[in-house]
């Protein structure tokens, strides 16, 4: 694996909330000052999905963003992006190093405290763990950990870089971050208004700074 800095707020898109096609949600995070972000879809088909990554990729390039493909490594290979995020039903993390090469960035969802434990001994850039508080943003989702829930993976995985997921948004990401998470990811608080992306994404990453410099 090569060095990856894992920015304080992990956006994550979603074309059904927003409104907005995958790229254009690129852009406006791009135009913000993000650098790297996670594209999700659920309900597209296979090819829908691929070329909205390559969309995608075309306007994270003019910017030097980082993309990476939720669920699918044989997008993410055959679309060029920079990485995947899997879920524990997804391609297992060890293969899916071997197939993407030691550049890929790779991250991998845990629910548990032993999840991630077991997570953080596999080839992976970071552990996402949640959800935190409860979300809207999936169908089934696992229990909510809540704060004590970071904290106790923040002290089962070590330096191990980790994404707090779920139900985070302006109003309790400060309390995320000192919980010991080091990035946040965002869905719902950031695409609820795609006219207000921009700010939102600002606003969410002044809040999570000012924790990690406090």
């Amino acid at each position: 694996m090569i060095f990856f800095e894992l920015p304080a707020i992990y956006p994550i898109t979603d074309r059904e909330l927003s409104g907005l096609d995958h790229a254009e949600q690129v852009r406006h995070l791009a135009e913000a000052g993000c650098r790297f972000v996670q594209i999700r879809e659920k309900s597209a088909s296979s090819r829908e999905f691929y070329d909205a990554v390559v969309e995608s990729l075309a306007v994270a390039r003019e910017f030097g963003v980082k993309i990476i493909v939720n669920d699918r490594v044989d997008i993410a290979i055959a679309a060029g992006a920079d990485g995947v995020h899997l879920g524990q039903e997804d391609l297992s993390p060890i293969v899916a190093r071997e197939l993407l090469g030691e550049a890929a960035i790779i991250g991998y969802s845990t629910h548990s405290v032993e999840q991630a434990r077991e997570a953080a001994a596999m080839p992976v850039d970071h552990i996402a763990v949640g959800p935190v508080f409860s979300t809207s943003t999936k169908e089934n989702p696992d229990p909510v950990i809540g704060l004590d829930g970071i904290r106790r993976t923040r002290e089962a995985v070590g330096t191990v870089k980790i994404v707090a997921i779920g139900g985070i948004g302006l109003e309790n990401i400060a309390d995320v971050i000192a919980a010991g998470a080091d990035s946040a990811a965002i869905i719902s608080d950031l695409f609820r208004d795609p006219k207000g992306i921009g700010g939102r994404y600002q606003a969410l990453l002044d809040a999570a700074t000012r924790v990690k410099h406090d």
